[in-house]
């Protein structure tokens, strides 16, 4: 849990933020009262963002639940806000722990999106806000027909089991949404389980077609200058088999509406990277390439 920190340290990031034209222009966009709050921090931590030529961190983090000292509690999500350089982004990562009742200051936003830090923050200590986190913290399953029981992965809000697919161990997952979208995409989970031999045949040959020639390309220029002469003279260095034997299935997402993705391992193709197939059960796989 986080702690005051009341060093000089500390409160020079803040001085150096609070001093700039970006922090500036956030006070500028924010309500002229300072509250002093008590909230909880979501599932995940600080994250950041800069577009363009930035300088600075545009760094947030999702509150569930917030408070005014003696106020009324507030369930919506919200984000806690701030300008950040390296070194503060550094510290808030570190500090403001995800899962955590925090106190802080802050100014409200003019739109209502977000509260916007005023100053260093600490552990937080509120009776119902700490029964709201234990509320938040407990694991949230849910069985379905057919395919087992799912549980809510909340730093990324969707439901994921671990499914057997063709002797290999798989994550099967869907978004948490509103019941109709997620039953559909529960049907379109049962689609491709229940002909799993079929699906991984044609996922695996169309990520082939689309990507064989890119994977040889990358096969090539692992190639010793020496042995380029004797290369080129090889059709293929990796074959259309080769490259669907190689690919391991990782997990697969379904989706409303029979849309789907499958996750791959690249078997050493693409120095470490995934093969990404898109596509929905009536028409097959429509997209692949290699991330990350």
């Amino acid at each position: 849990m986080l702690k005051l920190a009341k060093t000089s340290k500390e409160m020079e990031l803040w001085k150096s933020i609070v001093q700039t034209q970006e922090y500036q222009d956030k006070m500028e966009d924010s309500l002229p009262q300072e509250l002093e709050i008590q909230a909880v921090v979501g599932a995940s931590g600080f994250g950041a963002a800069k577009l363009g030529k930035e300088r600075l961190w545009s760094a947030s983090v999702e509150l569930t639940a917030w408070k005014e000292a003696g106020g009324e509690t507030h369930r919506e999500e919200i984000l806690l806000s701030t300008v950040a350089d390296d070194r503060l982004l550094e510290h808030l990562r570190s500090t403001v722990k995800r899962d955590s009742v925090i106190r802080c200051r802050v100014r409200p936003s003019r739109n209502g999106r977000y509260l916007l830090m005023t100053g260093p923050a600490q552990e937080g200590n509120d009776p119902e806000l700490k029964e709201i986190l234990e509320e938040q913290m407990r694991e949230v399953t849910m069985e379905v027909e057919g395919l087992g029981t799912f549980v809510l992965h909340r730093t990324v809000d969707w439901f994921e089991t671990k499914k057997d697919w063709l002797g290999t161990e798989i994550r099967l997952s869907f978004d948490r949404d509103d019941e109709k979208t997620m039953e559909s995409a529960m049907e379109t989970a049962r689609t491709l389980m229940e002909d799993q031999r079929g699906w991984d045949r044609r996922i695996r040959e169309y990520a082939a077609d689309e990507l064989l020639e890119l994977a040889n390309d990358w096969a090539e220029s692992t190639v010793y200058e020496e042995e380029s002469e004797a290369a080129e003279e090889d059709e293929q260095l990796v074959s259309r088999e080769q490259f669907m034997e190689r690919m391991e299935l990782e997990s697969i997402q379904a989706q409303e509406d029979g849309e789907f993705e499958f996750w791959f391992l690249d078997g050493d193709m693409f120095y470490g990277h995934s093969i990404h197939v898109t596509g929905n059960v009536e028409d097959g796989p429509d997209w692949a390439d290699i991330e990350g």
